[in-house]
């Protein structure tokens, strides 16, 4: 290996930034965004609101200080920018602060908690937001903070109680609430109760706010969730445009405001499906499918987008094979959707406004940066010049040498082609054979994608190949392809279960990566995925001793008891088709614990100590097994870290978690 090239080091994420949250000002001219950047030293992340001119050649600047600044949004006149900011410390702020001239920023709002949306009235006058809104009689008042063992008891009365990274949330409940743009009055709550609610947006008139919420008795059993209006002065009750049977979000208006486009997951208690989009005439409450024949998932994974409308289009995300593009679709439902930006790359995110188009596109060996291209009515595919208006993948560019995937495509035990990539380890010599690390995504329903990946470039970056795969299972193809791993007792698309296509597929890639890289050695193969990726991790060892090490990291290891102590408690019956009452035994045997006596691999068991949707005892569950058997499994528990560790964690604990898995792989993968 050529060390004179350095590749990406765990300490190389104290580096890295990113691109967020595109809004592009009203006359096009402007866009805000954030950008979040890791500050290893003080072992947290900052953000700060930015703005960069779409007409001007001049580099994006800094608008706000934060250090936890973030959802910019323009007054309709553009004139003025509502954020939210919040440090560590103390409670969350919504500001507004003008754009063109000097003044000192007006806080509007002083809450408990971050709002998670942000969005003006018509008229500038008002703003909307969601928040949790604590129960203060178990909080105390905004400011106030109290140790658990001075709160009263808790009653849970429904599943979903609590959520991964978040905790409990059933007396903190998500809420719309709307405050005067001058900060004049206090919010006012325009929803009640304990029930959840989602994507903010206001009326074109600004007399109501639509929001999807699931507000019916049964909720927490059948998963839908439904569109709303409410009136924005808070004098009535929430009205229900949706009948109860599906699982709406993204609520965006028309620009006349007769119509709703929205996100709709048509069976959510029969999983997975595509998300689909759709238009809601208000007058009669009629739904409109628009997807017609696009057979993608039109809210990828992270996607954090609602439709926008474009005179009688709406532009909208679709997952396509790795890759996520943006696409036009008719309003009325007649023609085909137009893809309208496309190639090998990942749209993170995405805003438009007059005729300006803001993109956050990520590639392998780009981090999430901002480009802005013109929008013409209506939105076509057409050749259109882009502009990259940041450079925030700079320093790690700097720092280390990035490698590119290589695409290729393995045929799995029935035949099925799988899509694959290759990455050979940096500085790779003609001739050599490398120790390689088999990767598996979570979800199932996600997938590796034309983006980048820290932990790839990391793994290549310490002399491993790299080799990874979309098995069935996965979005961005088909709905067929993800219903694939449905459980065989299912009346309808029954699939192989968890561990059996995917496993096929996953080994597929293993072996014809190992036979067509001439860099990879084949007797020098790691298996390693987190979440439903741990779970291959652990099936793999228990079904094969292909691997000469194995890292599970946030795992499924019991199914059985993961239904009960998951924050998503009783959602993999989707997946089943029979709750675990009615059949334990269909949960149990696609459990990897089911086959532990079989596992000789030497495994690296990774897992946080406040990881909610796959609670530690899945990790302790497979360690006290192998233990009793003789075998020398290694636990690690992060404290303090979620189901997020990985991506989201503290930075020092996500440089730790990097260092370990790398030493793992290099103790048992070196030539003997």
């Amino acid at each position: 290996m050529d060390r004179s090239v350095r590749g990406m080091q765990p300490e190389d994420i104290g580096v890295l930034r990113q691109v967020g949250d595109p809004r592009v000002s009203p006359d096009g001219s402007q866009v805000a965004f954030v950008v979040t950047a890791v500050d290893l030293d003080a072992n947290r992340y900052r953000r700060r609101v930015h703005l960069a001119s779409t007409t001007a050649d001049a580099p994006a600047r800094p608008f706000t200080s934060g250090p936890g600044d973030g959802l910019p949004r323009w007054s309709p006149d553009g004139g003025y920018l509502a954020f939210v900011s919040k440090d560590e410390e103390g409670p969350a702020e919504v500001c507004v602060l003008p754009v063109g001239r000097g003044g000192e920023r007006v806080v509007v709002a002083t809450l408990a908690e971050v709002p998670t949306e942000l969005e003006w009235s018509p008229d500038g006058e008002r703003l909307a937001f969601v928040v949790r809104d604590p129960d203060p009689t178990r909080y105390g008042d905004v400011g106030e903070e109290r140790k658990p063992k001075d709160m009263p008891a808790r009653t849970i009365t429904r599943f979903f109680s609590r959520l991964d990274a978040e905790g409990f949330v059933v007396d903190r409940p998500a809420r719309v609430m709307v405050v005067p743009a001058d900060g004049s009055t206090a919010p006012l709550r325009l929803t009640e109760g304990t029930f959840q609610a989602s994507g903010v947006a206001w009326s074109p008139d600004g007399a109501t706010v639509a929001f999807a919420s699931g507000r019916h008795e049964r909720w927490d059993l059948d998963y839908a969730v439904d569109l709303f209006t409410v009136a924005s002065d808070g004098s009535g009750e929430p009205v229900r445009l949706t009948p109860t049977a599906a699982a709406y979000a993204a609520p965006s208006w028309s620009p006349d405001g007769a119509r709703l486009a929205y996100l709709v997951e048509s069976t959510p208690a029969d999983a997975p499906r595509h998300m689909r989009l759709g238009v809601l005439t208000i007058a009669d409450r009629s739904l409109r499918d628009l997807s017609g024949d696009l057979d993608r998932n039109c809210a990828p994974y992270g996607s954090s987008s609602a439709p926008v409308w474009w005179g009688e289009q709406v532009l909208c995300p679709v997952e396509d094979g790795g890759n996520v593009h943006l696409y036009a679709f008719s309003a009325a439902g007649d023609g085909a959707p137009a893809r309208v930006v496309g190639g090998d790359r990942w749209l993170a995110g995405f805003d438009a406004a007059a005729g300006t188009l803001a993109l956050v596109v990520s590639t392998p060996t780009m981090l999430p940066e901002l480009h802005v291209r013109q929008l013409t009515t209506p939105a076509t595919d057409a050749e259109v010049a882009e502009r990259r208006m940041t450079d925030v993948s700079a320093p790690v560019r700097v720092a280390a040498s990035l490698v590119e995937p290589v695409p290729f495509v393995a045929r799995s035990a029935d035949g099925t082609e799988v899509p694959c990539w290759a990455m050979p380890p940096v500085g790779a010599e003609p001739g050599q054979r490398y120790p390689t690390l088999v990767n598996i995504h979570g979800g199932p329903f996600t997938s590796y994608g034309n983006r980048f990946f820290d932990e790839f470039q990391l793994q290549v970056g310490g002399g491993f190949g790299v080799l990874y795969c979309n098995p069935r299972g996965s979005s961005g193809y088909s709905e067929a392809w993800g219903r694939a791993i449905r459980w065989p007792g299912w009346d309808h698309d029954a699939g192989s279960g968890w561990g059996g296509v995917d496993y096929d597929d996953v080994m597929a890639c293993s072996e014809e990566g190992a036979a067509r890289f001439d860099w990879v050695d084949p007797e020098r193969l790691g298996v390693l995925g987190g979440s439903y990726g741990g779970y291959m991790t652990s099936w793999i060892i228990g079904h094969t001793d292909r691997f000469t090490a194995a890292c599970s990291e946030r795992a499924v290891n019991n199914l059985l008891t993961l239904e009960v102590s998951s924050d998503f408690a009783t959602a993999f019956r989707s997946y089943i088709g029979k709750s675990h009452l009615e059949d334990p035994e269909a949960y149990l045997s696609r459990s990897p614990v089911r086959f532990v006596e079989r596992m000789s691999t030497p495994v690296l068991i990774l897992h946080s100590e406040e990881d909610l949707r796959c609670p530690i005892n899945q990790a302790e569950e497979l360690f006290v097994a192998l233990r009793l058997l003789g075998r020398e499994p290694v636990l690690v528990r992060f404290p303090a870290e979620s189901h997020e560790l990985s991506r989201t964690g503290s930075p020092r604990h996500r440089v730790e978690r990097a260092e370990l898995v790398l030493d793992w792989f290099r103790g048992h993968l070196a030539k003997a």
